[in-house]
């Protein structure tokens, strides 16, 4: 099925709204992870729990409808929400800097 560009469009929307929609089902609210200390493996580990099954949906979505588009706007989407969350996960709340020692935590 080849979609119209404005059915492309509306299709790359969706497949962007799931992805945020797997992120706050798989991911802990964004100001836990704040709050938390740096380098949390639970966190890292729903982590890569999100980014799997987003990446999994919108290569789904992408393939039924024989659209590069929307595999493009979905992993952007999924970039974007995991960088948000990996970002999150190494600052130190109590100084709002990156802490360099989390990133040896994450070594997997």
């Amino acid at each position: 099925m080849n979609l119209k560009p404005n059915e492309e469009i509306q299709v790359s929307a969706l497949s962007a709204a799931v992805v945020y929609g797997i992120w706050q089902l798989h991911a802990p609210n964004l100001a836990d992870v704040k709050a938390a200390p740096a380098g949390n493996s639970t966190v890292h580990a729903s982590m890569k729990s999100a980014v799997w099954t987003a990446s999994a949906v919108t290569a789904g979505l992408a393939i039924l409808a024989k659209s590069p588009t929307i595999f493009i706007v979905g992993t952007i989407m999924n970039v974007a929400e995991y960088w948000h969350y990996a970002h999150a996960n190494q600052v130190n709340p109590a100084t709002g800097k990156v802490d360099s020692q989390a990133d040896a935590t994450q070594a997997s």
